[in-house]
């Protein structure tokens, strides 16, 4: 996606750079893993 609405040294290039440098990514894997197993574990709950 990055590389579809940015320019090679722009300044969205260089927002979302900083962002992997901060752990952005993996923050947001593991917001959707914690998002998957509630889901999991609400969907039990209410079978």
């Amino acid at each position: 996606m990055k590389d579809e609405v940015g320019t090679p040294g722009g300044a969205t290039i260089e927002a979302v750079a900083e962002l992997e440098r901060k752990g952005f990514r993996a923050a947001v894997m593991s917001a959707m893993e914690q998002c998957f197993e509630k889901t999991k574990a609400l969907s039990r709950k209410n079978n």
